[in-house]
């Protein structure tokens, strides 16, 4: 297992030193947050498979607690079993999210997508839903940056051909995020 590990780390190492450089727009990300819970709205966040996970995590760190007790920002991931079976046989698998957007977004309300390829149909759809609800819109993307790249008003992306990479990336940046949430309350 050795080299295993070490080839992990060594990646892992490599990834982070990039991260430094996304200070600026984590910053500006927390920033609209703030913004978007000081005018009474709402987080929404999305993805798929592993990123649907960091979705689900990123919203229950800013509802409920990341390390400290304070009050409950909102915050919603869009994971709902039912609505993502019913709008994919409905409506087709690229209609998951945008379906709950217009359902569930306002103007001035925040979505915060995960995917490690920037590829992915339904979040690209998801986010040109909530442009045209007014919405501000963040990607945490990996990779090249894919299709996503540019779409959003805030991007973070990891640099890392590995979708390991990509997701431990995306975790320490959105876990940094909730400290400095946290930090500000």
């Amino acid at each position: 297992m050795k080299p295993f590990l070490q080839d992990a780390l060594a990646t892992s190492a490599a990834m982070q030193a990039t991260l430094l450089e996304l200070s600026p727009t984590l910053e500006k990300l927390g920033q609209a947050m703030f913004d978007c819970w000081g005018r009474r709205g709402k987080i929404l966040t999305a993805g798929n498979g592993g990123s649907a996970c960091d979705a689900v995590h990123l919203a229950e760190e800013l509802s409920v607690r990341y390390i400290k007790n304070r009050r409950a920002l909102a915050a919603v991931a869009l994971a709902d079993v039912g609505a993502i079976t019913c709008a994919g046989n409905d409506f087709g698998f690229d209609s998951v999210f945008q379906r709950q957007i217009e359902a569930l977004g306002n103007p001035g309300d925040l979505l915060v997508v995960f995917s490690t390829s920037g590829n992915s149909g339904n979040v690209i759809r998801a986010v040109e839903q909530a442009k045209t609800q007014q919405m501000k819109t963040a990607a945490f993307i990996g990779k090249d940056g894919g299709k996503l790249r540019g779409m959003c008003d805030f991007e973070l992306l990891v640099p890392s051909p590995l979708t390991a990479r990509v997701q431990e990336g995306h975790l320490l940046l959105y876990h940094t995020l909730c400290e400095w949430v946290e930090s500000r309350l």
